[in-house]
């Protein structure tokens, strides 16, 4: 089974997957911590972030993988976590252009691909109905508005002492959705037979309602 969750920045497609995901006991695979770990890998490795072929071989010789502990996804990178790190806003600002990147995607779209041929999964990110999972049973696709999605930004620097004025986040969030609707390579963008469902105004617990419902009736059909 597979349940695809895409969806701009700060949407809440990750605290929504992991709680649908729990809820199901199905895998959850965030992709968009593999590609912030790549992003993380070329900063330590001081590789440029429009240097492909560099990253690609940092991603084969330092492998990304998940660790769940009390109830808590980590991400690690050849088995050194990264979690805190890879939220940074140095990681934030230049994620896009590495996600941009073709031989960076191919190969952690395989990762993913392969996770989902060998578990019952919720992937959530900006291309999985669209690209990494087309054939998926049940598409997603979230939406809030920037100011929202900004000030969601904001609170969770917050938590993670990162102080960050709220009008940057902003600006951050609208040039990310820009970056990533208009790249050539898997751009962001809603699968014709994905669902929509506005986060803005919907609380945590409303949302994961909404998409259970979704998905009881996708199956049942």
């Amino acid at each position: 089974m597979q349940i695809a969750i895409d969806g701009p920045a700060s949407a809440g497609k990750s605290t929504i997957a992991k709680i649908i995901a729990a809820k199901l006991n199905y895998v959850y695979t965030d992709t968009g911590a593999m590609y912030r770990a790549a992003t993380w890998l070329a900063r330590q490795n001081k590789i440029d972030y429009s240097d492909a072929d560099g990253i690609a071989k940092l991603i084969k010789q330092f492998p990304i993988s998940f660790r769940v502990e009390s109830d808590k996804q980590h991400v690690l990178v050849a088995g050194h976590d990264i979690s805190e790190d890879i939220r940074q806003p140095q990681i934030s600002k230049n994620v896009s252009q590495v996600a941009a990147l073709a031989s960076v995607r191919d190969l952690l779209v395989q990762q993913q691909r392969q996770i989902a041929q060998e578990n019952d999964v919720v992937m959530d990110g900006r291309d999985i109905g669209t690209t990494v999972l087309p054939d998926a049973q049940v598409k997603i696709f979230l939406v809030a508005s920037v100011q929202e999605r900004a000030y969601r930004r904001y609170l969770e620097n917050k938590t993670r002492g990162i102080e960050t004025p709220l009008s940057t986040i902003e600006d951050e969030i609208a040039a990310r959705d820009y970056k990533d609707s208009h790249r050539q390579i898997s751009p962001l963008k809603k699968a014709s037979d994905a669902i929509e469902v506005d986060t803005t105004k919907l609380e945590i617990n409303q949302v994961v309602e909404e998409i259970l419902k979704i998905i009881h009736n996708k199956t049942n059909n």
